[in-house]
């Protein structure tokens, strides 16, 4: 009787650096900038993951803005700051990003010099 051993690469990666993120709601896309434990300093990688998957994987990544600092007496600083921007949680992001990659490693970017 013949064994056959099978090898398989086993792709490690953990996220280490948020370096930016964004929600387009109107694209319904999460693009993120980021560093894994492998990337040097001057590399980082970028992906725009369907922002749907986000619930689907059982994570809240947008968190509660604390403007403590916008008056509302100030019509200049109401329109400044309304710009719809959603506040993400960056402790989900990395944990729902570790678990995406983990389950998807073929879509893993390349890292890329900056």
């Amino acid at each position: 009787m013949f064994f056959e051993i099978f090898v398989y690469k086993v792709i490690i990666m953990e996220i280490v650096e948020i370096i930016n993120s964004r929600i387009d709601l109107k694209k319904n896309l999460l693009e993120v900038s980021f560093r894994t434990i492998e990337d040097s300093e001057d590399e980082m990688r970028e992906d725009k993951i369907d922002y749907s998957l986000v619930t689907e994987y059982g994570y809240i990544i947008e968190s509660e803005s604390f403007d403590f600092f916008i008056y509302e007496e100030d019509e200049d600083d109401e329109d400044y700051y309304d710009d719809g921007e959603i506040f993400i949680d960056e402790s989900e992001l990395v944990s729902f990003l570790n678990e995406y990659y983990t389950v998807n490693p073929e879509n893993i970017p390349r890292s890329e010099m900056f």
